[in-house]
C-alpha cells in the first residue's frame, strides 16, 4: 500500500497542514501590532488567540465524527475555505470584534486539518512506518511557523497589517487548490471502511472511542506535552522576549523558529522509539514533560534576566513538546479500530489545546492583575515586565501538573486492562500489546 501515490498524498497533506500552522501562528508575531491596531489590555489581546483555540478544541470531536462519516477530504476542503475567510476578515478588521470573528473562523478551519491528515496517513500507509510518518508530518507542518516567524513577520514590518494577512490568505487558498486537485481519501480499489449511516450510530462510535483507555491516555499525553510550547509560540513568547527580555522584534521572531528546528531533529527519533517500544510510550511522554518543567523552573528562578543561552535552551526543549504530543495519536491508533480513528484522534487533539487556551488566558489575566496592583500602589504601568512574566508563567506548572496526575491514573487503568486482555472492540495492535504485557508483567 506504501506506493508512489501514497507518498504524493502524504506530501499534499503535509503542505495543507503547513498552511494551517502558518494561519494558526500568524498572530504570534503580530501580538505587538495587534496591540497597536486594536488597543486594549493583555487579557483582550489574549482573547484573540484564546477564542481561536477554544473554537479549535471545541470542533475537534465533531470534526472527528464527520471524518468517520464523510471522509477526510471533505473536511479538508471545508477547513481551507474557512481559513481563507478568517484571514481575509482579519486583514481588513477595523475593530477587535471583527478580529475575534476572523480568528474564530481560522480556528474552525484549522480544526479540520490535522486529524484529517492523520486519518489519510493510516489509510494510505501501514506497518511500523505509520508512527514515524506521523512525526515527519507533524514536523513538516511546523515549518508553517517558520513562514509566519520570518517572511510573514517581514511583510508585517515592511508593509503593514493588511498586506501581511492577505499574504497568509493566499497561502491558505493554495492549500485549498491542493486538496481539490490532489487529495483522495484512500487508494483506488481498497476496501471502504464501514461508515456510520446515521448520527445515532456516529455518536455510539464516539462513545466507544471515549471509553477506550488508549484514547484517554492519548488525550492526557497530548494535554501535558503540547500546551507549553503552543502558548509560547502562539502568543506570549514574542512579547516576553521583546518586552520582558529586551530583544529586538526581528530577533525574537527569528528565535521562534528554534522550536521548529528542534522538533525536526527529535521528531524522527521519537517516531522510531514509539514504533520499537510501544510499551514504553507513556514513559517517553513523562520524560519530555519532566525536562520541560525543569527548564522552565530554571528560567523563572534565575535571579536576574535569564541569559541568552538559557532562552535558546528553553526554546529547544519546548520544540520537543510538539513531536511528543504526537505520541498521543499513536495511542489512539493502537487502541481503536480504523473506522473510528477520526473520533479518537479528535478526542486526543482536544487535550493539548484545552490546556493551551486555559493557560494562555490565565497568563493574560495574571499580567493584568499585576499591572493593576502596581498602579494602585502608585507605580507606573508596566504590563509586560520581566517580573510580571515570571509570575504569570508559573500557571503552567499547575495545569500541566494536573495533566500528569491524570496521565498516571489513566496509565494504571490501561495496564490493568492490558493484563486482563479486556476491551470493548479493539484494534489488532491491542491484542499484540496485551500479549507483550502478560509476558513482561509491566508496560504502558
Amino acid at each position: 500500500m506504501n506506493s508512489r501515490r501514497s507518498w504524493l498524498i502524504f506530501s499534499f497533506g503535509s503542505f495543507v497542514y503547513l498552511s494551517a500552522v502558518m494561519q494558526r501562528t500568524s498572530l504570534g508575531i503580530a501580538g505587538v501590532s495587534a496591540t497597536e491596531r486594536f488597543g486594549g489590555s493583555a487579557a483582550v489581546l489574549s482573547s484573540l488567540a484564546v477564542v481561536q483555540l477554544i473554537v479549535y478544541a471545541a470542533a475537534q470531536i465533531p470534526v472527528g465524527v464527520l471524518i468517520d462519516r464523510f471522509g477526510p477530504r471533505v473536511l479538508m476542503l471545508a477547513g481551507t475555505v474557512l481559513m481563507v475567510a478568517g484571514q481575509l476578515t482579519l486583514a481588513f478588521a477595523p475593530s477587535i470584534t471583527l478580529a475575534v470573528a476572523g480568528r474564530m473562523l481560522v480556528g474552525a478551519g484549522d480544526a479540520a486539518i490535522f486529524i484529517s491528515v492523520i486519518r489519510l496517513i493510516t489509510s494510505w500507509f501501514s506497518g511500523r512506518i505509520v508512527p514515524q510518518l506521523s512525526q515527519w508530518f507533524g514536523n513538516i507542518g511546523q515549518l508553517g511557523q517558520v513562514l509566519s516567524a520570518v517572511p510573514l513577520a517581514w511583510v508585517l514590518h515592511e508593509f503593514g497589517w493588511t498586506p501581511a494577512f492577505l499574504g497568509a490568505t493566499l497561502v491558505a487558498f493554495v492549500a485549498f487548490v491542493v486538496v481539490v486537485v490532489g487529495v483522495r481519501d484512500r487508494p483506488a480499489g481498497s476496501p471502504d471502511q464501514p461508515r456510520p449511516q446515521s448520527w445515532g450510530s456516529a455518536l455510539t462510535q464516539l462513545r466507544h472511542s471515549l471509553a477506550r483507555p488508549g484514547t484517554q491516555l492519548g488525550f492526557w499525553s497530548h494535554f501535558v506535552t503540547q500546551s507549553s510550547g503552543t502558548v509560547f509560540t502562539l502568543l506570549w513568547g514574542f512579547p516576553f522576549m521583546v518586552y520582558g527580555l529586551g530583544y529586538e522584534s526581528s530577533m525574537a521572531a527569528a528565535m521562534l523558529t528554534i522550536p521548529v528546528a528542534a522538533g525536526m531533529i527529535c521528531g524522527p527519533i521519537l517516531g522510531v522509539l514509539t514504533a520499537r517500544h510501544p510499551l514504553r510510550r507513556s514513559n517517553i511522554v513523562l520524560g519530555i514533560v519532566t525536562v520541560m518543567a525543569a527548564t522552565w523552573a530554571v528560567v523563572l528562578l534565575w535571579p536576574v534576566a535569564p541569559p541568552f543561552w538559557l532562552i535558546v535552551l528553553l526554546l529547544i526543549v519546548l520544540g520537543g513538546g510538539g513531536p511528543g504530543s504526537l505520541i498521543g495519536f499513536d495511542f489512539a491508533r493502537t487502541f481503536n479500530p480504523q473506522r473510528s480513528l477520526g473520533s479518537a484522534n479528535g478526542v486526543v487533539n482536544v487535550g493539548g489545546f484545552l490546556a493551551s487556551f486555559v493557560m494562555m488566558f490565565l497568563i493574560g489575566v495574571l499580567l493584568d492583575l499585576q499591572d493593576g496592583w502596581r498602579q494602585a500602589q502608585g507605580g507606573g504601568s508596566d504590563l509586560y515586565s520581566l517580573e510580571s512574566f515570571r509570575v504569570a508563567f508559573t500557571v503552567q506548572f499547575l495545569i500541566v501538573g494536573f495533566g500528569v496526575v491524570m496521565l498516571v491514573r489513566t496509565r494504571k487503568r490501561t495496564r490493568r486492562l492490558l493484563s486482563r486482555d479486556e476491551g470493548i472492540e479493539v484494534a489488532p495492535l491491542w491484542v499484540e500489546l496485551s500479549r507483550r504485557m502478560r509476558r513482561r508483567g509491566r508496560g504502558e
